[in-house]
């Protein structure tokens, strides 16, 4: 009896080793994606070109191409870092503080665009379009300013206490649009903007009247605030109150983030507040009570706009008091930061760190010949492609990722 022996070929596609892309595929592969991060990075790009194409046509200089180039190194020199000055600290030529004034003077501006960010882009996660951020902050700042100059107690109590009427000031103005909304059903964008109205006559108003005002001043401003209730410059550490313009206001901001980047990712209210932003009404059918989440969320970002006011209020480089330029368009910027962050408080800090080096470094622009309006443009640019992902896919030919185009919603993205 004759064995018979049978072979088996093994199945390629069964025993091969699966091929396993490179760094190099996956990392072009994820470049060409038109996911929320890459979207993000060529919306900045593309807005600095058009910028460079606008200098480089406008420009009555006789070399357009150097004065592009100006422009570039000045926006990098005056907002992060100057590599000439570094070179000539290392040699001895300069002291430390000229090195430390471009990031000093870019975290400075930083500070209150982190919290109106946050403000606008909590509201945000809840599904609701905080526009009223403005006028939140400018109460804040009122709140901050009144105890700041009417108690004469030790700092470490004037402070805390002034900051904690800029917030208390602003969660109360911006729960009121939250509560018309839970109420009424009046849109909170409407509202809002209302307010922002009212606060900005409000302020006018108010450092005019005998208890706000000062006495030895001609023009429009505030009684200034008591030493005490100062947010300190980091230099004072160091016992050099010179070396840098950045003050306290940064780490107010960054603890700021911090606490909005738990409460939604691991609070009971944070879950209840992305539910509600996500889907209201099967938000409500799970129990949850929508009409007290509005009015939460709102006073929650309103209170983020009003620490915001008081940063700028008390946080001044010479003595803080209060007027309408103090304030400027910082609730109007927020909007853009949240934007850009698109609603998570750590993309909001770096929103809000780019926008401030575009700040700082579109006020020395004027150096180059250039109009400080130019960061304007800049920061309009870069929001019009962060809104318009689709634009951007179309212009450079991006692939759609697996989950769809990034979009911008008041839903919290």
């Amino acid at each position: 009896m004759n064995d018979k022996t049978t072979e088996t070929t093994p199945k390629e596609d069964e025993s091969a080793p699966e091929k396993k892309s490179g760094f190099g595929t996956t990392f072009f592969g994820y470049v060409k994606t038109a996911n929320a991060v890459m979207v993000t990075i060529y919306s900045i790009l593309l807005a600095l070109l058009i910028a460079g194409i606008l200098v480089f046509t406008t420009t009555d200089s006789d070399d357009p191409f150097g004065t592009v180039l100006s422009m570039y190194s000045g926006l990098f020199t005056s907002s992060i870092i100057d590599p000439v000055t570094v070179n000539d600290f290392f040699l001895g030529a300069v002291p430390i503080e000229d090195v430390l004034r471009s990031p000093s003077d870019t975290l400075f501006a930083t500070a209150p665009l982190v919290l109106s960010g946050l403000a606008v882009g909590l509201a945000f996660r809840t599904g609701l379009f905080n526009i009223g951020a403005q006028g939140q902050v400018i109460m804040g700042a009122i709140g901050a300013t009144i105890i700041g100059f009417v108690l004469n107690v030790p700092w470490f109590l004037h402070l805390p206490l002034a900051l904690a009427a800029g917030l208390l000031a602003g969660a109360i103005y911006g729960g009121v649009p939250g509560l018309l909304k839970a109420r009424t059903g009046a849109h909170e964008v409407i509202t809002s903007i209302m307010l922002n109205y009212v606060a900005s006559l409000f302020l006018v108003w108010v450092i005019g009247t005998r208890f706000m005002d000062d006495p030895d001043r001609n023009d429009a401003i505030s009684q200034p605030v008591n030493d005490s209730a100062w947010l300190p410059f980091l230099g004072e550490l160091f016992e050099q109150k010179s070396i840098v313009r950045v003050n306290a206001g940064i780490i107010v901001a960054l603890l700021a983030a911090w606490f909005v980047a738990w409460l939604l990712n691991r609070s009971t209210l944070g879950f209840r507040l992305r539910s509600v932003g996500l889907n209201p009404e099967a938000s409500r059918t799970a129990g949850m009570s929508v009409t007290r989440t509005y009015p939460t969320s709102m006073a929650l970002a309103g209170g983020l706009a009003g620490l915001a006011g008081a940063v700028l209020a008390l946080g001044g480089t010479t003595a803080p008091a209060l007027s309408s330029s103090v304030i400027g368009e910082v609730g109007f910027d927020g909007i853009t930061v949240a934007l850009l962050g698109r609603g998570k408080p750590w993309g909001i800090v770096g929103a809000a760190l780019l926008f401030g080096a575009l700040r700082n470094g579109g006020s020395n622009l004027q150096t180059y010949g250039i109009p400080v309006d130019l960061a304007i443009i800049v920061q309009a640019l870069i929001v019009l492609f962060i809104a318009a992902p689709a634009l951007v896919k179309t212009m450079l030919r991006l692939r759609t990722p697996a989950g769809g185009l990034a979009t911008t919603t008041a839903k919290g993205w």
